[in-house]
């Protein structure tokens, strides 16, 4: 099959099968396009779909979103995990209006140096918003080509990388480069698919050796297993007439920038080192209960997190004044509390914990 061939093929199928209306094929731009790049790394169309349009509600221009506190920014990620894709596209949102005068720079190569744009997402923008030739290579695509060509390894390796690089450089279009780009991601994430590829749907089936070969689901190869090492961490849920305490962790490290209770990492934690926290802080507390244990996992790393429900005596004025804030269990509950605070999802899930045991003692709610 010949690249114009494959190209013809992989174009003929997306005028009738290809995905025509998503949020970010309407009113196209370069920020458009960049912001639902940046969203569709690691995370699926149809779960990206509703933040990208709340984010693109408050955020509709390059401006909006670089003058934004980087709060509002996580506060509106939240739920969609990888935070540092949000501090990144903040950042660069600043670097394009102070660097480049609120323009996107029309190369690759200039994209690609920009804050948490890759070359494969600056390929994106470029041929999607710009019009430009170039090839990317995200999940999807290197699936397609990979189970087209066969070709072994993970492509977490440079050669690997190198020799699929190589192939979408052969087959991206001149003309239609916008469509060809969206053809290439919406196959593989629609037919060619990670498990249960459609091969009978595919425009490429008649030439793809994967398939031919009768394994096409051994292509991508696998990224070699390590087994994911176990963390601990002690949170403390410090509660005081029916408020739980929230600080903001710093912009870096898990959770970056989001609001969550007290932690205590590894040996320090506990309720040994709950207590030497209170006692550090001047609290008192009135009773301290363990919640059952839950486990987050994080790409590189397991967190086994131990919750501890704190009921303080007294108003703990101390705390308040350390920069933290206190939120009332039901606000923490509401629908899209996760959205408007900047909660990570387990704190979500803790604060529903924690309510459904206060629920007996705490006064109807009237408003926030």
């Amino acid at each position: 099959m010949t690249p114009k061939q494959f190209q013809k093929a992989v174009l003929t199928w997306y005028d009738r099968h290809g995905r025509k209306d998503l949020p970010w094929q309407r009113d196209i731009t370069p920020y458009r396009v960049w912001v639902s790049e940046i969203m569709l790394q690691q995370t699926q169309v149809n779960a990206v779909i509703p933040y990208y349009e709340r984010f693109m509600a408050s955020f509709p221009t390059l401006e909006h979103l670089a003058t934004a506190p980087l709060d509002d920014v996580l506060a509106h990620w939240s739920g969609l995990g990888y935070y540092a894709r949000a501090r990144n596209l903040h950042k660069c949102a600043q670097t394009l209006i102070n660097d480049y005068a609120g323009e996107f720079p029309r190369n690759v190569e200039a994209l690609a140096g920009l804050p948490g744009i890759g070359r494969s997402t600056a390929g994106a923008i470029a041929s999607i918003s710009m019009g430009l030739r170039a090839p990317i290579l995200d999940g999807n695509v290197k699936r397609v080509l990979a189970r087209f060509h066969a070709i072994e390894g993970w492509p977490g390796r440079t050669a690997v990388a190198n020799q699929l690089w190589q192939l979408a450089e052969t087959y991206t279009l001149e003309q239609r480069g916008a469509h060809y780009t969206q053809a290439m991601m919406d196959l593989g994430a629609t037919v060619c698919t990670r498990s249960n590829p459609r091969c009978s749907d595919c425009p490429l089936s008649g030439h793809c050796t994967g398939l031919a070969q009768g394994n096409p689901q051994d292509y991508p190869g696998k990224k070699p297993k390590r087994e994911k090492p176990v963390r601990n961490a002690t949170l403390l849920l410090l509660e005081h007439n029916g408020e739980i305490y929230l600080e903001q962790r710093p912009p870096s490290g898990i959770w970056g920038g989001l609001w969550s209770p007290p932690q205590l990492d590894g040996d320090n934690g506990g309720e040994t080192g709950a207590r030497q926290w209170l006692a550090d802080h001047n609290l008192r507390p009135e009773e301290i209960q363990a919640l059952p244990q839950l486990r987050h996992t994080f790409t590189h790393f397991h967190l086994d997190i131990t919750p501890l429900w704190i009921q303080l005596a007294k108003a703990p004025q101390l705390v308040a004044e350390s920069g933290g804030g206190w939120y009332k269990l039901r606000q923490l509950n509401r629908p899209r509390a996760a959205q408007e605070l900047g909660l990570p999802a387990p704190i979500v899930k803790l604060a529903q914990q924690l309510l459904a045991l206060q629920a007996p003692l705490l006064a109807p709610c009237t408003a926030d």
